[in-house]
C-alpha cells in the first residue's frame, strides 16, 4: 500500500471544516475529500476542532468515587499445603536428586594426544591445553563424553555443578582454615 501524503490546500480545508459541522465522521470525511481517517484527525486536531463530549467532568468523579467506594472483600491468603521442614525438604531433594555415583574428584585426566586446531577432529577433546599464542599450544584430543565438546576429565572441569559450602573439615585440611589470632592483650 502506497503512503499518498495528504495537501491540505484552502479547498480541501474548507471542506473539511465544513464536513465535520455537518455531523460528518472522520472516515466519511476522509471518503469525501480522498485522504486518509488518520489524516482528518490530525488536521482537526492542529485546527483546533472537536466535537463536544457527552461525559462531564462531574460525571467522571462521580464514577471514579464510586469505584474507590467500593469495599475490597479482605482475603485472608493462606497456602494450601502445610509446609514442610527444612529437613524434610533436605529429604525430598536428596531422593530426587542422587549424589553421583563417582565423585568428579576421580575421574581422571589421561595424557591428552595433543592435537592443533587443524588436526583437531570432530570427535576429539577440544579442551586447549597451555595457552593461547605459545609456541606448544594445542588441545587435549582425547575421546570426548557422547554430546559435548570434552573428554570425562575435562567434562568435569567445564561443567562443574553448583558445589556446597565448603565444611570446616575440607577447610582445615587444605590449609583455608586457620586458627583465629589471641586479640592483643588490654592496656597495651
Amino acid at each position: 500500500m502506497s503512503a499518498k501524503r495528504a495537501t491540505w490546500n484552502s479547498n480541501r480545508i474548507e471542506l473539511m471544516t465544513c464536513c465535520f459541522h455537518a455531523g460528518l465522521s472522520c472516515s466519511q470525511i476522509a471518503g469525501e475529500i480522498g485522504v486518509t481517517r488518520n489524516a482528518v484527525i490530525g488536521k482537526l486536531h492542529r485546527l483546533g476542532l472537536t466535537r463536544p463530549s457527552d461525559i462531564t467532568a462531574a460525571q467522571v468523579e462521580q464514577r471514579r468515587a464510586a469505584r474507590h467506594a467500593r469495599a475490597r472483600p479482605q482475603r485472608n491468603w493462606r497456602p494450601k499445603c502445610s509446609r514442610l521442614s527444612m529437613a524434610a525438604q533436605h529429604e525430598m531433594l536428596k531422593a530426587a536428586f542422587p549424589e553421583p555415583q563417582t565423585p568428579a574428584e576421580d575421574i581422571p585426566i589421561l595424557n591428552g594426544r595433543g592435537c592443533t586446531l587443524l588436526e583437531l577432529g570432530q570427535r576429539q577433546c577440544r579442551w586447549p591445553i597451555s595457552s593461547p599464542g605459545a609456541t606448544d599450544f594445542c588441545f587435549c584430543g582425547n575421546e570426548p563424553v557422547k554430546g559435548l565438546s570434552y573428554c570425562p576429565g575435562h567434562a568435569r572441569i567445564a561443567y562443574r555443578q553448583p558445589g556446597r559450602r565448603r565444611s570446616s573439615v575440607s577447610c582445615k585440611a587444605s590449609g583455608l582454615l586457620t586458627t583465629p589470632v589471641d586479640p592483643p592483650p588490654a592496656g597495651t
